[in-house]
Parts: C-alpha cells; structure tokens; sequence
C-alpha cells in the first residue's frame, strides 16, 4: 500500500509497551509521530528513542502524541527500552508498537523489498487530527533522523492550517511568513495588521500572525 498526502491514514489494532492500542481511540483529537525501526537493538534507533523521550514536552506542547514500532515482540521490546534508559540517561514515556506480524508495517508501506524484505525502513508519518497524512519522511539506515526538523515542520503545518500563510526555506517559528498565493496583496494588507513587504507580486511576506 502507497500512502500519499492528503490520503486518511489507516486505523489498526495492535499490541504496544503499553498495552494494546487502538490507533484510532489513541489517537483521538491529536496530531501524531509515528515512526519506524527496522528492529530491536539497532544503534541508531536507540538514539532516536531516547531523543524523542527528552523532546515529549516539546510534542505535548503541540497536542502531538509520539508512536514508535519495530517489529520485533514485546518481550524484546522491555529489555530495548531499559538499554535506552540507561544509554540515553532519559526515560521512555510514549508507546514502542510490536509489529512482530508486520500488520502494521505492511499497512503503511513500512517494507521497502528493494531495500530490504525483511524489515522495515525508517519512516515517519504526522498524521493530524482529521487522521489525514501530513508529512512522510524515509530515511537510510545509516543517517540518523532529525527530530528538530519534524518539530519545526508540525509548527509549519498548525500554523498555516490556521491563517493564509506558508513557509519559507529554513523558516522558524517566529521568522517572517510568505503570503499564499490566493490572498490579494489588497487583501493581505488588511489581513495581516503587522505589516507586509512585497518583494514582487507574488512574493509577499508578513511577520509571523500568531506571534
């Protein structure tokens, strides 16, 4: 299965560190992370499990819920999650899903075979409260995500869902924004009581509405 933005992202049931999960109950009114390793005991990934533990306020802060799974069961999963405690000086605080028969792996496309059919890849989904598919990112085994980055991309996305703004390259919560396309520059001048600097006609910034 391809998911594709935009596309509603499937429900599914399964067992989890924390007991069963429903996707869809769990989820209720947030926005979710979920992300992919390939499995148990992997370095990398023993890093990013302890990175998103530190960051949890920073999702909370964001009405965003965080969902790892790796396909091995959850008996391996107990012993990996004391092993990043300890490694990573933090404290597991969201669900590790246990995808040991891959249902969920395979319902995202989580199984790349020309990468490997054994396993899945490292993939992140946001998915928003509407349940619709946001973002995807795939990465190689070697690099290491940036959860900074998915931090910086769910501002992006909850600011511009709420005014007519999106974006620049590199942009920060707080940096100016560009004005969308639809909105008149006459328009965005009453729109946006802050100001706005046309730097060609369809190129049109204004500092950040919601700041």
């Amino acid at each position: 299965m391809t998911l594709q933005l935009g596309d509603t992202a499937p429900n599914f049931t399964q067992e989890s560190s924390e007991g069963p999960i429903d996707f869809y109950a769990w989820a209720g009114d947030s926005w979710v992370v979920l992300f992919s390793h390939p499995a148990d005991y992997t370095p990398v990934c023993t890093t990013e499990l302890g990175e998103v533990a530190k960051l949890k306020p920073e999702f909370d802060k964001r009405n965003v819920k965080v969902l790892a799974l790796s396909v091995d069961p959850n008996d391996s999963h107990a012993g990996w999650i004391a092993d990043i405690n300890e490694t990573q000086k933090t404290t597991v605080n969201y669900p590790l899903l246990a995808d040991a028969d891959r249902k969920v792996s395979d319902l995202y496309g989580m199984v790349h075979p020309n990468a490997n059919a054994k396993v899945t890849v490292r993939t992140v989904f946001v998915i928003d409260p509407q349940k619709k598919l946001r973002l995807t990112l795939t990465y190689p085994p070697s690099t290491g995500r940036n959860f900074d980055e998915i931090l910086r991309v769910i501002d992006s996305l909850q600011l511009t869902d709420n005014y007519g703004v999106a974006t620049p390259v590199n942009w920060k919560d707080g940096d100016d924004v560009v004005v969308v396309p639809s909105i008149s520059t006459e328009e965005a001048k009453q729109k946006f009581s802050k100001g706005l600097t046309e730097v060609k006609p369809y190129l049109r910034l204004t500092p950040q509405p919601n700041k």
